[in-house]
């Protein structure tokens, strides 16, 4: 139930710095490595204060004691490295605001029970903030506590046990589960951020779990945040009595150089937080003791406003109640929106607070910048990013009707070894909100099923049809399933490895069909990559595209597979300049020579002839799209086709790897292009999404890019997911089923909703008029809001033609969704052109005030327009 930065050696192995201290040589005595650690006695634990004093004894914690009634304030913790709150159900809005200061400046507590229960609601949500989860019910009886992957730790048994506890909801991106109860669906019982450990139980009461229970997580609590015990626990002096050495809370992770950050129509950066548990080396451009320089200043600023721009719009989408209320019964429309009304005033303040806390988080920055105090203002960039993180609305359904697709890798459909095993796969995709499973189903050459036409199947899939389980798995949960095939990859290294075959073999067609195959200028099969190296088809031979549509349509023939993916649907990556060509098949040879009377092999880059040669090979990548599109959709018009394609800029690609996907769209050869947009950080991912703020790149077709989860922490995939979300693109792609750990599945279930619960929603490549339909509802509920709670910057006059816009808008997309003709096709682009157009002057006042969220629903307007153009082509036909 971890995330991929937590490691549960470090929540209940020896504490690192003991482990640094002897690798370094270091000999440090154990009161240099000792912590403080504050237990809160309140009314509500005094009664249990004696069973609470043993378990601490019994773990060998040296503790004081904090009274509750003399806790005032920031001065009260700061000899403090940890607090722990056993079942404290009331906390004061001044206690709430001193520990959230006292743990941004590091400081660590571990809660337990109801804590925080009986406290007002607006200081509920602070503390919800605080620790990243709260204690949402209890059980109705004893379930057993499971521990999360226990590796080979020897002391297990009192770590899992039997009590009656409650279940701990995570509220936070960083918050991750580190143990389940063993209920249906194994809720969560212990919940962990960097700074917070939350124990789902009455800690610290024999009536609910034995001594041995409690010390022993405890200890795991305390050796977590690297607090040594010894084998007596001297303790329960008042805190503010007792003569300790005052005790600095560890120092903020430092992180990677910002980059800047804007609205997503310009050029926009971001940096993600290192993981809760990394540190990041401090670059060169923000060093520590060194002055901000302007370049620094300025990185960091538009870092932060992007961050807010983009926290504002996922938090306006969740206050709208935009998840929470899709679809709209039309005939409830009225009663919903009066239910908004109702709602509107908690919720609009919150929103107010909210937006005003983050906005003032950039003003407080640049001020400390103003009058020279850096390394506060670096201390302060740092809070305030990790605090808009921990801020995001995760606790709710966000989603709108998108492509929320997934690639199920070969590595998970091995590993699952059976239909039943492969259908837990299938629960945990659904599970996140999933809704388009590519599956791969033919890899370096294997076909993943049984194949006729295919010389062999994955000797790891042999004995059972991954194919045929994993669409009936996907349809009986509402999910389509598209074949993944790789095309002109015919072979794979790392493959050979994993099937113990030579380094150099050719996979099972090129060993067969050696003229088959491309190779580099002094004939080497495989490409030039550094690790895994690749073979190629040649794809301007004959008998190769013939055996590769031939496997297509098998596929397309024997399995209702929703659609084809293409991928490797390119030349292998070149570098002419350093002399790293390839592509030189005898096919290609002889059909170049014969069109042209020159070898390319005798070819260099500066020869008049170079250019041509590289536009034959994109003509028989061109060619074969085109092929595989007009023979599949002979067999199946409703089939939809799709490419897995680079997003690098245009004259580069085709150079280097002969990939036209703009002219796959603009020949409607293909319905979707999935950009391998991959990154690990929100700014890089914008680098390579700036295709998709071109409309006319691709035709009609629909443009998705895709994040990859490996190496990406889990908020880093959050605050990606709601970049693309601004954007005027209708989904994305997760890559790949593999890194799909359960604290992202969670997060995911969390603001998309499992897919089982949002049937009926249309897909924007399947129902593209009443994906706009219902999408414009959204955006309707967003002004609908602002409207409500005096957000909306217009006068009363143009107010009034702005609603019966929206409206005409509204009733024209709704009456295209219902019947999809011709005419009503062009009344509702009349209208929503219309609107767009008069779209700035409407805003214009709202954008001085909103500059990221109009532009933001500038470019929902856009993804409209773009649902309507593919719509005419796949509905109209």
């Amino acid at each position: 139930m971890f995330g991929p930065s937590f490691q549960l050696g470090k929540f209940l192995g020896i504490p690192l710095l003991l482990s640094l201290s002897a690798g370094l040589g270091l000999s440090l005595p154990l009161a240099a490595l000792a912590a403080p650690v504050a237990v809160l006695r309140s009314p509500e634990n005094a009664g249990q204060w004696p069973e609470i004093s043993d378990r601490l004894r019994t773990a060998g914690v040296n503790y004081c004691v904090l009274e509750s009634k003399n806790w005032r304030g920031d001065g009260d913790l700061e000899r403090v490295s940890v607090l722990l709150l056993p079942n404290v159900e009331n906390i004061s809005g001044l206690q709430a605001s001193s520990l959230s200061r006292w743990m941004n400046r590091g400081g660590k507590v571990i809660v337990t029970g109801p804590t925080g229960n009986l406290s007002e609601a607006a200081i509920r949500n602070q503390l919800r903030a605080i620790f990243g989860a709260y204690w949402g019910y209890p059980n109705s009886r004893s379930y057993t506590l499971r521990p999360a992957n226990l590796g080979g730790f020897k002391n297990q048994r009192p770590l899992a046990t039997s009590l009656v506890g409650g279940v701990i909801i995570p509220t936070g991106v960083n918050s991750q589960t580190a143990a389940v109860w063993g209920a249906k669906e194994n809720p969560p019982a212990v919940v962990v951020t960097t700074n917070s450990t939350f124990l789902g139980w009455r800690w610290g009461t024999n009536a609910v779990a034995p001594i041995e229970v409690d010390s022993a997580w405890i200890a795991a609590a305390l050796q977590r945040y690297g607090i040594d015990r010894g084998p007596d626990s001297t303790g329960g002096n008042d805190c503010n009595q007792r003569s300790i050495a005052r005790v600095t809370p560890a120092p903020l992770p430092t992180a990677p150089a910002p980059r800047r950050q804007a609205p997503p129509s310009a050029s926009t950066r971001s940096t993600p937080p290192p993981p809760p548990t990394t540190t990041a080396v401090v670059p060169r451009t923000i060093r520590d003791r060194d002055a901000l320089n302007p370049r620094d200043i300025q990185r960091m600023s538009e870092e932060l406003q992007g961050l807010i721009g983009r926290y504002g719009t996922a938090l306006l989408a969740a206050e709208a109640g935009n998840g929470g209320r899709w679809p709209i019964d039309k005939e409830k429309e009225p009663e919903a929106r009066e239910g908004a009304k109702n709602e509107s005033p908690d919720n609009g303040r919150r929103f107010r607070q909210s937006i005003g806390s983050a906005r003032a988080m950039l003003n407080d920055f640049q001020q400390l910048v103003a009058r020279g105090e850096f390394a506060r203002a670096r201390e302060f960039w740092l809070e305030a990013r990790r605090g808009l993180w921990d801020s995001y609305p995760t606790d709710r359904v966000i989603a709108q009707p998108e492509i929320r697709a997934m690639w199920l890798d070969r590595g998970t459909i091995v590993k699952a070894r059976s239909e039943e095993d492969l259908a837990k796969v299938f629960d945990r995709m659904a599970e996140a909100g999933i809704n388009l499973v590519f599956f791969e189903t033919v890899n370096a050459s294997y076909t993943i099923y049984p194949s006729r036409v295919a010389p062999e199947q994955n000797p790891l899939t042999r004995g059972w049809d991954p194919l045929k389980a994993a669409v009936k798995l996907a349809h009986e949960r509402n999910m389509e399933i598209h074949a993944w095939v790789w095309a002109f990859a015919a072979a794979n290294q790392k493959h050979n490895e994993v099937l113990g075959q030579p380094k150099n073999y050719l996979g099972p067609v090129l060993s067969r069909n050696p003229d088959w195959g491309a190779t580099n200028k002094s004939g080497g099969a495989f490409d030039y990559g550094r690790e895994s190296r690749k073979a190629f088809f040649d794809p301007a031979n004959p008998a190769v595209q013939d055996y590769l549509v031939s496997l297509y349509e098998e596929i397309v023939r024997n399995y209702d597979v929703d659609g084809v993916q293409l991928d490797y649907i390119r030349y292998p990556f070149q570098d002419p300049r350093s002399n790293q060509t390839y592509g030189y098949g005898k096919a290609s040879r002889t059909l170049f020579q014969q069109m042209t009377g020159v070898d390319p092999i005798t070819l260099s880059p500066g020869n008049p002839l170079w250019e041509s040669w590289t536009a034959f090979k994109i003509q028989q990548i061109d060619s074969f799209v085109s092929l595989v599109s007009t023979r599949l959709k002979g067999i199946r018009p409703d089939l939809k086709l799709s490419v897995a394609v680079f997003p690098m800029a245009k004259q580069e690609r085709l150079y280097r790897i002969q990939q036209h996907w703009e002219n796959w769209g603009r020949n409607q050869w293909v319905d979707m292009i999935f950009l391998m947009t991959y990154a690990l950080d929100t700014g890089t991912l914008e680098d390579k999404t700036e295709l998709v703020l071109d409309r006319e790149s691709a035709g009609s077709s629909l443009i998705i890019p895709g994040i990859r989860l490996l190496k990406v922490p889990d908020p880093v995939t959050i605050d990606q997911l709601q970049f693309i979300r601004n954007l005027p693109t209708a989904g994305f792609a997760l890559f790949a089923t593999e890194n799909l750990n359960p604290n992202l599945q969670v997060l995911l279930n969390r603001t998309q909703g499992a897919i089982t619960s949002r049937k009926g929603e249309p897909l924007p490549h399947r129902q593209p008029f009443k994906t706009a339909a219902a999408r414009f509802q959204v955006l309707r509920q967003e002004w609908n809001f602002l409207q409500t709670n005096n957000f909306l910057a217009m006068d009363e006059g143009a107010l009034k033609t702005w609603e019966q816009e929206v409206s005409e808008v509204a009733k024209k997309l709704d009456r295209l969704a219902t019947d999809p003709n011709p005419a009503n096709f062009s009344a509702a682009q009349y209208a929503l052109s219309r609107f767009s157009d008069r779209f700035d002057r409407w805003m214009f006042s709202q954008k001085e005030v909103f500059p990221y969220q109009v532009q933001v629903w500038r470019n929902r307007l856009e993804t409209l327009a773009r649902l309507l153009n593919y719509g005419q082509r796949v509905e109209l036909k």
